[in-house]
């Protein structure tokens, strides 16, 4: 078996530090609706990850597009390779429109959103309640679609790399063997 085709080590830091991120913002933002006790402290929790995550896709796009992923493994083939690449593509319009929506969410309660505990981003939605309904539904309807796609990604990649055993997961993976 060749060596897989690996991704730069910034790609791959910032594939995976966005990996962390969006896993620990989908599990507060769950957790978070859920809970009285605690939802103001894990509502700012949750705003300062979204606001991370997206800085960090937006990183991410650029070094995407400005720099050619490498090659795919033979086991891929064109049917497939249209699906990775539309898959791809919906992640981070995923990953780019949930916090948005997020933050436009906030924004509709006529208070800014806080990040870092103290750092107050700008409103970019009018105070509106029926605004902030249709935004929340939205935010809602957001993570679930990024939960699916999400396992969708692990489970194609995990189905290459154990059962084609093409070595798919080494492309993004930190390991001294090439």
């Amino acid at each position: 078996m060749t060596a897989a085709a690996r991704y730069p080590v910034r790609t791959r830091i910032l594939h995976w530090l966005t990996a962390v991120l969006v896993f620990s913002a989908l599990f507060i933002g769950f957790v978070m609706v859920n809970s009285i006790g605690s939802y103001a402290s894990l509502r700012g929790i949750h705003m300062t990850l979204g606001a991370l995550v997206l800085g960090i896709v937006v990183l991410r796009v650029v070094n995407r597009f400005t720099h050619r992923a490498p090659k795919l493994p033979d086991t891929v083939g064109w049917i497939e390779h249209k699906l990775v690449v539309g898959s791809e593509l919906t992640l981070y319009a995923l990953m780019l429109a949930q916090p948005l929506v997020g933050w436009a969410m906030v924004s509709a309660t006529g208070r800014p959103p806080v990040i870092f505990g103290s750092l107050r981003l700008p409103r970019i939605a009018p105070f509106d309640a029926d605004l902030f309904f249709v935004l929340r539904q939205t935010h809602s309807v957001l993570a679930y679609a990024l939960v699916a796609v999400i396992a969708a990604h692990v489970s194609a990649v995990l189905l290459h790399t154990l059962t084609l055993r093409d070595r798919m997961l080494s492309r993004m993976a930190f390991s001294r063997d090439r």
